[in-house]
C-alpha cells in the first residue's frame, strides 16, 4: 500500500507502540499492545494507521554484519563531477544497484554525497572503490574514513512524547 502524503498526528500511545516495535519488532501485537497499556484491537488498528500513513516504512531484520562476513565499514566522501540535477540523479540510481552501500546522503559543502560502505575486508572495499566508483565518470573525487571501531549503531529514531 502507497504511503499517504498527509502528516498524520501521533498521539502517547502511538509514540510508545513505536518505540516498543524499534525494539523488536517481531513481538506479537497482543505483546506489543501489553506493553504499550492498552488491548490488542485498538493496537492492531493503530499499527495499520501508521503503516498506511507511511509512519510505519517496514519492518526488517537487523543481521549482526560480522556474523555474516561483512566486518569492514568505509564512509566514502563522494564529490560528482557535475553537479547537476541529472547528474544527481544518474548517480542515485547507480546507488540503488550497489549493494554494498547501505546508506548514501546527498549533503551539503565540499562533497555531494555520503555513503556508508559495508564489505567483506578491505580488498573488496578497495575493488568497489576502484571498478565501481572511480570507474564512473559522474564520479570527479573520493575520500573513505575506515571505521575503526563502532560505538553505537541503532536503526531507532529518538521518538519523544509530545
Amino acid at each position: 500500500m502507497k504511503p499517504s502524503s498527509e502528516r498524520i498526528t501521533l498521539d502517547a500511545g502511538d509514540l510508545r507502540i513505536l518505540r516498543i516495535l524499534q525494539r523488536d519488532a517481531s513481538l506479537s501485537v497482543a505483546d506489543v499492545a501489553r506493553e504499550a497499556g492498552m488491548s490488542a484491537t485498538p493496537c492492531w488498528r493503530r499499527i495499520k494507521r501508521m503503516k498506511e500513513a507511511g509512519v510505519i516504512r517496514r519492518i526488517a531484520a537487523l543481521v549482526d554484519r560480522e556474523a555474516v562476513g561483512l566486518g569492514f565499514v568505509s564512509y566514502a566522501f563522494v564529490k560528482l563531477a557535475l553537479p547537476s540535477r541529472d547528474s544527481m540523479e544518474r548517480f542515485d540510481r547507480l546507488i540503488e544497484r550497489w549493494p554494498e552501500v547501505v546508506t548514501c546522503e546527498r549533503v551539503t559543502g565540499a562533497v555531494d554525497y555520503l555513503l556508508k560502505v559495508v564489505t567483506d575486508d578491505i580488498k573488496t572495499y578497495d575493488d568497489f572503490l576502484r571498478l565501481k566508483l572511480l570507474d564512473n565518470e559522474l564520479v570527479s573525487d573520493v575520500q573513505s574514513r575506515i571505521v575503526v571501531s563502532t560505538v553505537k549503531d541503532t536503526a531507532a529514531l529518538p521518538i519523544h512524547d509530545p
